[in-house]
């Protein structure tokens, strides 16, 4: 799905959830999309202060955390902190995966495999109903980095 396409789907989502729509709203979810990689919300509120001057921090926040909640975006901790990225599935991932994540610039790479079948085979009587499964570590562009 075309950035464009995926960012008004993703505004739609956001209207239906009730959500007003706001430029700034928009401009969160477009800097996301074209980002597609986890940002953290400190980096985002140093993009918005130069568009939208006086933006708070603890807006920007609550915009991530609410996007989140309605499948929008997705979210991970990084090294004690939260960090966002577009929805795979709103930019047209449409099968199952997990991700690989940098360590060092956030960016990620879809891993296909799903260790899953491993693990219902050892929970037998038991129901699975979500899961999360991610890697960490260093991209090819970051592995001589610090």
């Amino acid at each position: 799905m075309e950035n464009q396409s995926a960012v008004k789907e993703a505004v739609r989502q956001m209207k239906d959830y009730g959500f007003k729509y706001t430029k700034k709203r928009e401009t969160i979810i477009s800097y996301l999309a074209k980002a597609n990689r986890y940002v953290a919300a400190k980096e985002l509120h140093e993009f918005l202060m130069q568009k939208y001057s006086g933006i708070s921090y603890d807006t920007i926040y609550r915009n991530l955390r609410d996007f989140a909640s309605i499948g929008i975006l997705e979210d991970t901790e990084l090294e004690g902190e939260m960090k966002f990225r577009f929805n795979c599935s709103l930019q047209g991932a449409e099968h199952h995966h997990h991700h690989f994540i940098c360590l060092i610039c956030g960016k990620t790479r879809e891993v296909t495999t799903c260790p899953m079948d491993f693990f219902q085979e050892q929970l037998a009587g038991c129901t699975i109903e979500s899961h999360r499964f991610e890697i960490y570590g260093r991209c090819e562009q970051c592995q001589n980095i610090g």
